[in-house]
């Protein structure tokens, strides 16, 4: 079985569109809004081809009009976007976003994995880097082999005892200091990261057609061609 895992697409459609990927199922660990021009064919597609989903503090935000909760850089980039996105989708595609889980444990073949946006103790909005030293107590908290988080934006696989925790990085707000769309893939009990390059200049224009100000669109822009902010 080939299990593609995104997250933090982030109403890229432009880069979710690009993924040329085959797979058996698509994980997606939250974050389908915000930032991004075109939130409505984001969860519409990720609604009709995800085998499993959870959500992030971004859906919550636009699902139950609240704050996200961002650092302070990010903070007005994410109310401007979430009150677009909150324009936009339909109020069935705010209710899809309000229903999606907060956790997923599942199991392929012998491998137990366990979902969620940001740390199992925190799934929405607990920030924890790749070095930190909290993900020993975050996996002793949950039996499963595999975590796969998102939240942060920058992709890694750790080791820690006999189990992984994996962020796939961001599909559609890659932080990694280049624009390439961050993903990941598990096959025959291996996980793997991948990027890919899509037309970013795409996604740039549709900015461009926002009710957004000025310096607002400049950030998003930067992040978007440059990964970094």
């Amino acid at each position: 079985m080939k299990i593609v895992i995104i997250s933090d697409l982030h109403g890229n459609f432009d880069a979710l569109s690009a993924l040329r990927e085959h797979y058996d199922e698509l994980w997606v660990l939250g974050d389908l809004v915000n930032y991004g021009p075109q939130p409505s064919r984001v969860v519409d597609f990720i609604r009709a081809r995800a085998a499993l989903i959870v959500r992030g503090n971004h859906d919550q935000a636009v699902g139950f009009d609240e704050d996200p909760r961002c650092a302070p850089r990010y903070r007005e980039m994410a109310e401007q976007t979430r009150r677009f996105s909150l324009s936009v989708l339909t109020n069935s595609e705010k209710e899809f976003l309000r229903k999606l889980p907060l956790q997923v444990e599942t199991k392929r073949g012998d491998t137990r994995f366990y979902l969620c946006h940001a740390k199992p103790s925190d799934p929405l909005y607990g920030y924890c880097a790749e070095e930190s030293d909290l993900w020993g107590a975050e996996l002793q908290q949950v039996q499963t082999d595999v975590l796969l988080v998102g939240h942060t934006h920058t992709p890694f696989i750790r080791k820690i005892g006999g189990q992984i925790v994996a962020n796939p990085g961001s599909l559609g707000q890659p932080k990694t200091g280049k624009p390439d769309a961050c993903y990941a893939v598990w096959e025959d009990g291996r996980l793997e990261l991948r990027q890919f390059h899509y037309p970013v200049e795409s996604a740039v224009a549709r900015l461009d057609n926002l009710p957004l100000s000025r310096e607002v669109r400049q950030d998003l822009t930067t992040v978007l061609r440059t990964g970094s902010l």
